[in-house]
């Protein structure tokens, strides 16, 4: 499908996407719910920092190896005007925000910072599709409905 669009997949992004063993689906399908629901009682995130779910930092310590990382950029496009990216990465910035919890990190350029400061990061297993996505995210004014896209608050 991705080669029919003209885009081509690294091996990172492959492993980022490499769905979970089928008995491990189930558990986190039920669990979802629940950690949504203890991550939106937790306090709110400082001032221009992004908080990380465990889901997020589990999912993460299983694909990453040595110094890689979860690079999350905003882009415009999508539906609603803005757009989530999410890569892995290696290479640091003089520019980028580095946000590490329980030996994960994500780390987002200050350009981007800008459309999430506040907001969480998760990593979501659904029947139909494994990702990261960007959780209550303060910025945002409304999103689509595949939570990839957002327009901001004005």
């Amino acid at each position: 499908m991705a080669a029919a669009r003209g885009l081509s997949l690294t091996a990172a992004t492959q492993r980022a996407v490499t769905p979970w063993p089928r008995g491990r689906l189930l558990a986190a399908s039920l669990g979802l719910q629940a950690r949504r629901e203890a991550s939106s009682s937790s306090p709110e995130a400082g001032e221009g920092q992004i908080r990380l779910t465990d889901s997020c930092v589990q999912r993460l310590l299983e694909i990453t190896e040595g110094s890689e990382f979860l690079r999350l950029q905003v882009e415009g496009g999508g539906c609603s005007g803005f757009q989530y990216k999410f890569s892995l990465d290696t290479v640091i910035n003089p520019d980028d925000r580095v946000f590490e919890q329980g030996g994960a990190r994500v780390v987002v350029d200050s350009d981007s910072l800008a459309f999430v400061k506040g907001a969480q990061v998760d990593f979501s297993q659904e029947l139909i599709r494994s990702s990261f996505q960007v959780l209550n995210n303060p910025q945002a004014q409304q999103g689509c409905s595949c939570g990839s896209s957002f327009s901001i608050k004005l």
